[in-house]
C-alpha cells in the first residue's frame, strides 16, 4: 500500500534529558524517524526537552519545541499545531507514556489526532503485565509465573504463593528502575516500598525468579500487511538477572542450536503478530540451557536500546523502517541500500556490545549488577571471531584496560575471586580471565557464573594465547596471529616490553595491516557499497579508497558522565560542513547509540576503538589531508599527541596549542605573560608536597589531578588530615601523575564558548551559573544570558577570552571557566582547548551553528571569510536555562551531594520570556518534582545557617510545614519560625528515615561544612534515603533560592484585607481627588540588579 496522503503534519516525542536506561539512542532513533518523515513530505514537528542533542536542531525537523515532556505542555503544544497524526514509539518509555497520557485525558480524540504505528491497545496489552500474560497463556507461550501486588501486604502473600527467589518489577517504568531481586520478606518489604513509590501507576509485578537461563533478545519488525521479520538477535553473555543494558551482548547468538534459534525466532514473530505490533519491536526471551523450556520476559513495543544496537550491528536502521511503516508504507516498498527492507539480514561476523559504568566516578556505590540498569553508555565492536570481536570492544571502552587483563586482581585469591565473580559486576569478565591465568577449571567457573561454557572456552582461547605471545618477543608470525585474535599492540607491547609506537613501526616494517569489511545488511549476497566498515586480519579489503581529498574527524566513544551526546553534536556538524565543503568526510567512532554512527551521516564510518592504533591503522589506508581532534571531546585530545609523533596532519588546534592550555606549567607561564589573574596553584608529585603547597596557599584548597573530564577525583579539602586522606586514597601521585592543589575562590562562575580562527576571535555568549564555586558546571544550573554581572566584568571576561584564544593558539572551538568574586574581580579557572559540553546548550540559545562556523575555520575559511566580524554577540531577550539531569536512584549508595566532581548524566532546557518561568521549566524538563505545598525537611551546617534563614522565611510564608535537625531547629525558632525538631540517626532514631520512606516531605535541604567529618555520616544516610525514594534533594542554597523564585511565581498567594493600605498626607487631606497612595507592598525581583536585562521581552 503506498503512503497516507490524507495526513499532512506529523508529531514526533523524544525522549527527554539522558538518564542511565535512556541515552543517546532515542536521539539516534527519533533523529532517523524525523529525517524519514520529511524525506516521505510530511511536516514534522518535534517535542523534546534535551538541548544537547542532533534531534533539537532545527535542520532534523520543520518545528522543535523544547519543552518540557510533560502531559500539561505536550497537551498545549498539540492544542496549538493541531497535527494529523502522533508517532509515539520513538522517545523510549518517556514518549510512550506521555502519548498514552494525551489518548487517555482525551485530548488526542478532542484534537483529532490519529495514533500511527502501534495501536494503544497493543501498547497496553505489551506493557499491561496482566494483560500480556493473558494474551501469551491464550497463545500457549509461556510466561513466568507472577501476580501483582498493590501494597506490601500484598506482596508478601504472593511471594508465599510462588516460593523465593523472586523479582520485582514495577508497571511502567524504564531501565528496571526500582526491580530486583528478593531472596526473603525482609528484603521484599524494603524494596515493596521503593518500587511502589517508582511505579506511576503503583503496581509491581512479583514474578518467579529464573536467575541462571541464558537470555536472548529478538529483534523483529512488523507491517500492517502483517509481513514480519526478524532482524537480528541477540545473546545475553551474563545470564538472566543482569539487566540487558549492563550485560555483554553478542550478535548473532552464538550458543543457541538451530532448533533453539528457530523454536525463539516463531514464538517472537507469534507474539508480533498477535499484538498488531506495526514497526519495530523487541522481545526477550529466557531460555533454560539444559532443556529446550523457555519463557517469555517481556516485549517493548517501541524502539529501544537493543534496536539501537541491532541497527548498528545489522546494518538495518529499524527506527528509519518503523516511521516509513507508521505512515502505510509495507516491507517490500522501503529500501534499504540495494535490497528491499523485507529481507531478513545475514550476519558474517561476530558483534559485542559492553557496557560503559560510572563506578570509576562513584567510588563508593555498589558495582554489582541486577535489574536495575546502572551504565550510561556502551561500546559496539566487530570481528570476525568472537575473542576478535571481545577484545576490540574491550580496549574501546577507555576505562584504562587493553585485554581482559585488570590489574586489580593480581593480589587477589583464587577464593576470593571465586565467590566475586558469583554476582554480576563490571569487572567480572577480568576477574574470569584472571581466575583461568591462574589454571582453575572451566567447569568451577560455570558453575559460579552460569556464563555458558561456549564463551568461557573463548577467554580460555585469549589466555592461553597470551603465554604464546609472551615466550615469542618479535617474533613476527606470533604478531600475526595474535592481531587476528584482537590483541592490541599495547598489550602485546607490555608482553614484549615495547610501546605502542615501536609495536606501530615493527607493524609497518613487515606490512601486517587490517582490511577492512563492510556491513551491508545482506553479507554481500547481493553487489550493494555500503560505505560502513570493520576491521579484520584477513585478505581482501572491500573498503575502497577515492581519489578525493579527506578529512577525518574521530568521535567522542562511549557516553559516560562528563562525555556525553554534547559532543556527538559537534561532531555530526562537523561532518556535515566537511561534506558541504567538497571534502569527503571520515568518521572513526565506536558507540552504537549515537547518529554520528548511522553511515549516512558521513561518506564513510569505520566502527572502531579509539585508540592510536586503530586510528592509525585507517589513516594508513585512507591517507587523508586532515584529522579533526577537537570535537570528541578528551577522547580524541587524548589521542592528538600520539598520532602527531607518528606524523599524523592534525587540522585546528594543534598539539602545541592544547600543551598550552593543558599542561599547567605551559600554560601558568601564559597568564602570566598576558597578565591575567588565576587562583593560586601549585602541581605537587608527592604526598609532603601537597601538604607544605596547601599551608602556603591557605586552606580551603581545592585538589584535583592534570587532565580530567567532568572533573574526575576533585574536591575541595579544609585541613590536613582531610588533604592527606584525599592524596593517599582518591589518585595516584607520583611524577607521571602531578596533582594540582589550587586556592579555592568562592564566587560567582561564568563560562565562555568562544570560536578563534589564529587571528580574530567570536564569542556567541557568555553563561553564568547559578550555584556558586565549588559544584562542577555540568551540575550547576546555567542560564544565558547573564542575569547579575556588571558591564565592566562581562567586558573584562570577553578581553581575557580573546587574548587567550590567541596566544594558545587555538584554531576551532574553546571553552574557558572564570570565577567573579565579591570585588568584580574576574579569575579564570581553565581552558579547554577543544569543544565542550555546553556548545549545543549555547547554539540552540543564540542561534548561532557554533560547531559549522568551527569547522569551517578548521577548514582554512576565517571568521571574516565567513561574514563574522564583531567580537561578542548580539543577546537574545530570551531567558535560556539549562538544568542537569540526575540518575541517583538508579546506583545505590551513589553520592548525591554536589562537588568539584560531575555527577549529572544528562541536561534539560527552559527557555521564556521571563527568567522564574524559564527556570521553571528548566528544573521540570530535568525531572524534579516541583511542589508548591508540603513539608520541607532541612539540616544545615552552621556556616550557611545566617544565609538559609530568608529563605526558610520565604517558605514558611508560601505555607510550607518546616521541619529540621536539632541544631538547625534551635536557630529557625529563635528567629520566629515555627519548626519542628526531627532527632537524627546518630541520636538512636530513624524518624527522619522513617518520614522521607512515607513520602511526607517534599524537598530536603543539606548544606554540610567540609570541616567537620563527623556529621558527613548522618548527611549522608538521609540524603541517599531522599534519593532512593524519590524526593528531591537541594545541596546548594542558590539552587534553593531559584525554586523559591520559580514556587512565588507559581503560587497564587492568600491574604486578608489590610485596613489601611494607605496613607493620607495632611495637605491633601481635604481633597479626596488628590489622595496620593504609596504602596507598601512592592518587593524587588530577587534576579535582578542594576544593570541586568530586563525581565519582559
Amino acid at each position: 500500500m503506498p503512503k497516507r496522503t490524507d495526513i499532512k503534519k506529523v508529531m514526533v516525542i523524544g525522549s527527554g534529558p539522558i538518564v542511565i536506561g535512556q541515552a543517546a539512542e532515542f536521539d539516534y532513533a527519533g533523529t532517523q524517524a524525523c529525517l524519514a518523515l520529511k524525506e516521505e513530505g510530511y511536516e514534522v514537528v518535534l517535542v523534546n526537552s534535551n538541548p544537547a542533542t542532533i534531534q533539537t536542531d532545527v535542520q532534523i525537523a520543520d518545528k522543535v519545541y523544547m519543552e518540557p515532556l510533560t502531559l500539561e505542555y505536550v497537551a498545549k503544544i498539540v492544542r496549538y499545531e493541531r497535527p494529523d497524526a502522533i508517532v509515539p514509539g520513538l522517545g523510549g518509555q518517556t514518549g510512550l507514556n506521555l502519548a498514552v497520557q494525551l489518548a487517555k485525558k482525551g485530548v488526542l480524540q478532542e484534537c483529532q489526532v490519529e495514533i500511527l504505528g502501534t495501536s494503544f491497545q497493543s501498547i497496553e496489552q505489551a506493557e499491561d503485565r496482566e494483560l500480556f500474560k493473558e494474551l501469551c497463556q491464550s497463545l500457549g507461550e509461556p510466561v513466568l509465573p507472577s501476580l501483582i501486588a498493590n501494597n506490601i501486604d500484598e506482596a508478601v502473600e504472593a511471594a508465599k504463593r510462588i516460593g523465593y527467589p523472586v523479582v520485582l518489577r514495577p508497571a511502567f517504568t524504564l531501565g528496571g528502575t526500582g526491580g530486583g531481586f528478593a531472596d526473603d520478606e525482609t528484603q521484599l518489604r524494603e524494596m515493596m516500598r521503593n518500587a511502589l513509590s517508582l511505579s506511576p501507576v503503583h503496581q509491581v509485578l512479583i514474578e518467579k525468579s529464573i536467575k541462571g537461563y541464558k537470555e536472548i533478545e529478538y529483534e523483529v519488525i512488523r507491517d500492517h500487511n502483517d509481513t514480519a521479520i526478524a532482524i537480528c538477535n541477540m545473546e545475553n553473555i551474563d545470564p538472566v538477572g543482569v539487566h540487558t543494558g549492563d550485560s555483554i551482548v553478542v550478535a548473532p547468538s552464538q550458543t543457541l542450536t538451530n532448533k533453539e534459534y528457530q523454536l525463539l525466532r516463531d514464538s517472537a514473530l507469534r507474539l508480533i503478530r498477535a499484538l498488531k505490533i506495526e514497526g519495530g519491536c523487541n522481545v526477550q526471551f529466557a531460555l533454560d540451557p539444559l532443556s529446550f523450556n523457555y519463557y517469555l520476559i517481556e516485549v517493548n513495543p517501541r524502539v529501544s536500546r537493543s534496536s539501537a544496537l541491532a541497527s548498528k550491528a545489522s546494518g538495518y536502521p529499524i527506527a528509519r523502517v518503523s516511521a516509513k511503516i507508521a505512515v502505510g508504507l509495507t516491507l517490500d516498498e522501503i529500501r534499504i541500500a540495494n535490497t528491499p527492507a523485507s529481507f531478513e539480514p545475514a550476519l558474517d561476523y561476530v558483534v559485542t556490545k559492553i557496557a560503559r559504568f560510572p563506578f570509576d566516578k562513584f567510588s563508593d556505590a555498589s558495582n554489582q549488577l541486577g535489574t536495575q540498569m546502572k551504565a550510561t553508555g556502551e561500546v559496539m565492536s566487530v570481528g570476525r571471531t568472537m575473542e576478535e570481536s571481545l577484545l576490540k570492544a574491550v580496549r574501546s571502552l577507555e576505562t584504562g584496560v587493553c585485554h581482559i587483563y585488570h590489574k586489580k586482581f593480581d593480589d587477589w585469591t583464587v577464593d576470593r575471586m571465586l565467590s566475586y565473580i558469583k554476582e554480576g559486576t563490571d569487572d567480572r569478565l577480568y576477574a574470569i580471565a584472571e581466575l583461568i591465568r591462574r589454571g582453575v577449571e572451566l567447569a568451577l567457573i560455570y558453575n559460579s557464573t552460569k556464563i555458558d561454557m561456549f564463551f568461557l572456552e573463548k577467554f580460555k582461547n585469549i589466555v592461553e594465547f597470551e603465554k604464546v605471545v609472551a615466550a615469542n618477543p618479535r617474533d613476527i608470525e606470533t604478531l600475526r596471529d595474535a592481531k587476528r585474535m584482537g590483541f592490541s599492540d599495547k598489550f602485546i607491547g607490555q608482553l614484549w616490553g615495547m610501546s605502542q609506537k615501536e609495536m606501530f613501526l615493527l607493524r609497518r616494517e613487515h606490512n601486517i595491516f587490517p582490511v577492512y569489511k563492510m556491513i551491508d545488511t545482506c553479507a554481500s549476497e547481493f553487489s550493494s557499497y555500503v560505505p560502513y566498515f570493520y576491521s579484520t586480519y584477513e585478505q581482501e579489503n572491500e573498503s575502497i579508497v577515492s581519489e578525493r581529498e579527506k578529512i577525518v574527524v574521530l568521535g567522542s566513544g562511549p557516553i559516560r558522565i562528563g562525555q556525553g551526546v554534547e559532543f556527538d553534536y559537534s561532531t555530526v556538524h562537523a561532518i556535515w560542513s566537511i561534506r558541504a565543503a567538497g571534502y569527503e568526510a571520515i568518521i572513526i567512532n565506536n558507540n552504537p547509540e549515537t547518529v554520528s554512527t548511522d553511515y549516512t551521516t558521513s561518506d564513510k564510518l569505520y566502527f572502531e576503538p579509539l585508540t592510536v592504533e586503530d586510528v592509525m591503522n585507517v589513516i594508513t589506508l585512507e591517507k587523508p589531508k586532515g584529522i579533526v581532534v577537537s570535537l570528541g571531546g578528551q577522547t580524541a585530545i587524548n589521542l592528538a599527541e600520539p598520532l602527531h609523533e607518528l606524523g599524523v596532519p592534525i587540522i585546528g588546534t594543534g598539539v602545541e596549542a592544547i600543551r598550552n592550555a593543558e599542561d599547567r606549567g605551559c600554560f601558568e607561564k601564559i597568564m602570566e605573560e598576558l597578565g591575567i589573574p588565576q587562583p593560586e596553584a601549585e602541581a605537587v608529585t608527592d604526598i609532603e608536597a601537597g601538604v607544605r603547597a596547601a599551608e602556603r596557599i591557605g586552606y580551603p584548597v581545592l585538589v584535583r589531578p592534570s587532565y580530567v573530564l567532568g572533573g574526575r577525583a576533585m574536591q575541595i579539602v579544609s585541613n590536613e588530615e582531610r588533604l592527606r586522606h584525599y592524596l593517599q586514597t582518591a589518585v595516584e601521585v607520583n611524577e607521571d601523575s602531578p596533582v594540582l592543589v589550587d586556592r579555592y575562590i568562592m564566587g560567582r562562575e561564568l563560562e565562555v564558548d568562544a570560536i578563534c580562527d589564529g587571528k580574530d576571535v567570536f564569542i556567541p555568549g557568555i553563561m553564568e551559573h547559578v550555584e556558586k564555586t565549588g559544584i562542577h558546571s555540568g551540575d550547576s544550573i546555567s542560564v544565558y544570558p547573564t542575569f547579575s554581572v556588571s558591564q565592566k566584568a562581562k567586558d573584562k571576561i570577553i578581553d581575557y577570552t580573546v587574548r587567550l584564544g590567541r596566544r594558545i593558539g587555538i584554531v576551532g572551538l574553546y571553552n574557558i571557566q572564570f570565577i567573579l568574586d565579591g570585588e568584580e574581580d574576574v579569575y579564570v579557572i581553565e581552558v579547554n582547548p577543544r569543544s565542550s559540553r555546553t556548545v549545543p546548550f549555547l547554539s540552540k540559545a543564540t542561534g548561532v551553528p557554533m560547531a559549522d562556523i568551527a569547522t569551517r575555520v578548521i577548514l582554512g575559511h576565517s571568521l571574516r571569510e565567513q561574514g563574522i566580524t564583531e567580537v561578542y554577540g548580539r543577546e537574545r531577550s530570551r531567558w535560556f536555562v539549562k538544568a542537569p539531569a540526575f540518575s541517583f536512584a538508579k546506583i545505590r549508595g551513589m553520592e548525591s551531594y554536589l562537588s568539584p566532581e560531575m555527577k549529572s548524566t544528562g541536561e534539560a532546557i527552559g527557555y521564556d520570556n521571563k527568567l522564574t518561568r524559564a527556570l521553571y521549566k528548566a528544573l521540570q524538563s530535568s525531572g524534579m518534582t516541583v511542589a508548591n505545598y508540603g513539608t520541607i525537611f532541612l539540616t544545615i551546617a552552621d556556616k550557611d545557617k545566617q544565609d538559609a534563614l530568608p529563605l526558610v522565611r520565604r517558605f514558611y510564608d508560601l505555607g510550607f510545614n518546616i521541619e529540621a535537625t536539632k541544631g538547625t531547629a534551635e536557630f529557625l525558632r529563635q528567629h520566629g519560625i515555627r519548626t519542628r525538631t526531627r532527632r537524627k540517626l546518630s541520636e538512636g532514631s530513624t524518624e527522619i528515615i522513617d518520614s522521607l520512606r512515607q513520602g511526607h516531605v517534599s524537598y530536603v535541604i543539606n548544606t554540610i561544612d567540609i570541616n567537620q567529618h563527623n556529621t558527613r555520616l548522618d548527611g549522608y544516610e538521609i540524603r541517599r534515603t531522599a534519593v532512593e525514594n524519590n524526593v528531591t534533594i537541594f545541596t546548594a542554597l542558590e539552587t534553593v533560592k531559584v525554586l523559591l523564585d520559580v514556587l512565588e511565581e507559581i503560587t497564587l498567594g492568600v491574604r486578608p484585607l489590610m485596613p489601611n493600605s494607605f496613607r493620607f498626607h495632611a495637605a491633601t487631606a481635604s481633597h479626596p481627588s488628590l489622595i496620593r497612595m504609596e504602596k507598601t507592598d512592592s518587593v524587588p525581583h530577587p534576579l535582578q540588579s542594576h544593570d541586568a536585562p530586563h525581565l519582559s521581552a
